[in-house]
């Protein structure tokens, strides 16, 4: 049989780590069968077996290796056994128990956050819910009070209490306020073993802010405020600022300024500075000193945001008075208009007067004024004005018919402060007056015809005037007095503003007389009459029997006999065609004319023209044929160069033949001759400098100009050096040579 003997405990249970230290003997097994000789060895299973528990082998005496903690386990079970140390067989069955740890007060209460937060309206009743507090204990709440927790202030009273069993704070203070006192902390404890002595506790603060109500009036910190404005202080231009204060803030602190009563209540206006909840007193209307220096006003400010709890505090307005001084300025001269029209006739004389205009300075002082008229509005000078007082009187003559309205503006300025001064527009109106004469509305230039009867019309008559006529234009027309009675035609006065031109006889001859000229005499029905005279031109024609035109001598009426107009349309046409085809073949003949080699002596360039074609030589029979050099008769010396239009056409000189069997040096010394002399030749005659010419070439100079005046010889040696291809040159320059030696 296994025996257990507990050590601390009755019931193989053990009190929490810190009652007994660790590493002392807690059980001992023991086995019938262990004779004390060592074949015995005990072994342990189980919770913590090996780790937090150990077992001697030999005696049996289980050991803890650490300190017991309920709050991390609080029960172990265990499985003990004696074995035989030779064989491993049990010699005692296996015997369970269980190890149970009790607890004891060594935990404590901790708050759920270290810092809280809360904020309540001020002016709250007493009891108001501010916030809940929580504190818990590791414990075991079923053993003792070791886990039952107690709260309690220590600090923030008399503003503040605490429910001991919940924790719930609440305010203690009738109307508290934030004004006076924003930020409240307090310090609430919890405490264990139900709050008797040797319980172990915590603490935790509470930040309590009071919120701000609208519990305040706004106040004005003066009764009566002052102001200066000039009289020149245009509308909507601020004169002031005045202000309540109010103790509360946000919306609470928003107030609205208003003008209740006062003299200047239509003068003056006020408006709220969302910003700085001001009150902004503004000008409506422009001030005058001479009128009225001085208004009262009454201001009054309100909360815009009321709290109907807090209305028995009283009422949420103040009013303040405002005094506003209206300060002199020098103004510039006032006119008696805004503008001024003025009517004059056109035939008045010059230094008329035609209209008076009157400005005074609105100032206490009575400034004199004098005028002027903006030349600016007026550059041709017609109108005048008198600088005393304000006649405007005429200074050029006045044409209605050129000019119906002159506007011009006059200036008003202060004798003693030109720089005072004000502009107002004057509108002239020139009335008519008969002073033109009527006239023909047109030239006319008619034809009769030669085979016309008596009576017949062949043209009518319109006239115009450029006068004005109320009542409508009434026109007269007549025959001039010395063509009345020897006149071939006749007038007839329409009554219409208009008249008819008839013939007097039958038949006319244009061989006799071509053209007649006839004399008409417009008058108006105005005052004074004006009348002229003017002159129609009248052709004789030959017409057909319809009386449609044929011939006449008048140029400017008809066309020649027998081309139409379509016929002359086409021969213009072609005329113009004929000349474009002359300018654009002229222009192509100048585009394809030679540029000089070189333009002017002061064009000084190199001028290396690259062709990259080295010929084939003496299988080449495309490139040139030698046959013409050897026979220079067959060279037809008329032909004109076509590389080149010259300036001036020579004519071609005829050059003496060359002998038969002419070598070919002599040809060409002739021909270099003849392109020496020649004008229209290049190369042109021009200098053309470099100015480094380098250090020589082994082939020497290869210039035409200075082989013509080379008396020595040359030697042609070194052809037959250039191989195959140059042979037969080398042969016949080495061949001349020898010819001249012997």
């Amino acid at each position: 049989t296994l025996s257990i003997h507990c050590f601390y405990c009755g019931s193989i249970s053990f009190p929490k780590s810190g009652v007994q230290p660790f590493g002392w003997v807690l059980i001992i097994l023991h086995s019938d069968q262990d004779k004390g000789d060592g074949s015995l060895k005990y072994i342990l299973s189980g919770d913590g077996a090996g780790d937090l528990f150990i077992i001697n082998e030999n005696t049996g005496d289980i050991q803890a290796t650490k300190r017991l903690d309920r709050e991390e386990k609080p029960v172990y079970i265990l499985r003990a056994q004696a074995i035989n140390r030779r064989t491993g067989r049990p010699v005692e069955p296996e015997s369970e128990f269980i190890i149970k740890i009790h607890d004891i007060n060594d935990n404590e209460p901790m708050f759920t956050k270290d810092v809280y937060n809360a904020s309540i309206p001020e002016m709250s009743d007493v009891g108001t819910f501010v916030v809940q507090v929580t504190a818990t204990d590791a414990d075991d709440p079923t053993y003792g009070n070791s886990a039952k927790v107690v709260y309690s202030i220590l600090q923030g009273q008399p503003y503040f209490s605490v429910e001991s069993e919940t924790g719930i704070i609440k305010t203690a203070l009738l109307n508290m306020d934030r004004e006076n006192r924003e930020q409240y902390q307090v310090v609430i404890q919890a405490k264990d073993m139900g709050g008797q002595m040797g319980g172990l506790s915590g603490t935790t603060t509470v930040n309590i802010t009071l919120t701000d109500v609208n519990d305040n009036p706004p106040r004005f910190p003066q009764s009566t405020y002052q102001f200066r404005a000039p009289e020149s202080t245009p509308p909507d231009s601020p004169v002031g600022r005045i202000k309540a204060n109010d103790a509360d803030v946000d919306e609470n602190a928003e107030i609205e300024y208003s003008i209740t009563e006062g003299d200047g209540y239509d003068m003056f206006g006020i408006t709220t500075d969302k910003d700085t909840q001001e009150g902004i007193i503004t000008v409506k209307k422009a001030l005058d000193f001479e009128n009225k220096n001085l208004y009262i006003l009454k201001v009054e400010a309100t909360n815009t945001h009321v709290d109907p709890r807090f209305l028995y505090l009283g009422p949420f307005k103040d009013s303040a008075t405002v005094r506003i001084q209206v300060e002199d300025v020098d103004e510039p001269p006032v006119f008696s208009r805004p503008a001024y029209i003025m009517e004059v006739k056109e035939d008045v004389p010059i230094n008329s007067v035609i209209g008076t205009v009157t400005a005074q300075d609105p100032d206490a002082a009575k400034n004199p004024v004098k005028y002027s008229v903006d030349r600016h509005t007026d550059m041709d000078r017609v109108f005048n004005i008198n600088s005393g007082n304000g006649s405007i009187f005429t200074s050029k003559p006045l044409d209605r018919e050129t000019l119906l309205w002159h506007n011009i503006t006059v200036i008003a300025a202060e004798i003693n402060n030109p720089k005072q001064s004000s502009r107002v527009p004057v509108f002239i109106k020139v009335l008519d007056v008969n002073d033109n004469a009527p006239e023909f509305a047109m030239f006319y230039e008619t034809f009769v015809c030669e085979n016309a009867k008596a009576e017949q019309l062949i043209q009518t008559l319109s006239a115009v005037d450029k006068d004005d006529s109320y009542s409508g234009h009434q026109f007269s027309f007549s025959l001039a007095p010395e063509a009345a009675s020897s006149s071939n035609f006749t007038l007839q006065d329409n009554r219409d503003n208009t008249a008819g031109i008839f013939t007097r006889k039958t038949r006319y001859n244009r061989h006799e007389m071509s053209t007649y000229f006839l004399p008409v005499v417009i008058s108006d029905n105005d005052y004074p009459i004006q009348s002229s005279t003017e002159t129609v031109t009248i052709r004789v024609c030959a017409c057909d029997h319809r009386g449609k035109m044929l011939s006449c001598n008048a140029e400017a009426l008809i066309h020649p006999t027998g081309l139409s107009t379509g016929a002359l349309i086409a021969i213009l046409l072609c005329i113009i065609i004929l000349l474009v085809t002359v300018v654009l073949f002229t222009a192509l003949r100048r585009q394809r004319k030679k540029e000089p080699l070189i333009i002017s002596k002061e064009d000084i360039r190199d001028n290396i023209v690259s062709y990259n074609d080295e010929g084939g030589g003496e299988e080449d029979t495309q490139a040139f044929d030698i046959g013409t050099l050897r026979n220079p008769e067959a060279i037809d010396d008329n032909k004109l160069r076509r590389d080149i239009v010259p300036e001036t056409l020579f004519m071609p000189r005829r050059t003496a033949t060359a002998r038969d069997n002419t070598d070919v040096r002599d040809f060409i010394n002739q021909r270099l001759k003849e392109n020496d002399t020649d004008p229209t030749a290049p190369p042109y005659d021009s200098l053309a400098t470099y100015a480094y010419e380098g250090n020589g070439s082994v082939a020497e100079s290869l210039s035409s100009l200075e082989s013509v005046t080379t008396d020595g010889d040359q030697d042609y040696d070194y052809l037959s050096d250039w191989g195959p291809r140059f042979k037969k040159l080398a042969d016949m320059y080495g061949a001349m040579d020898s010819d001249k030696d012997s």
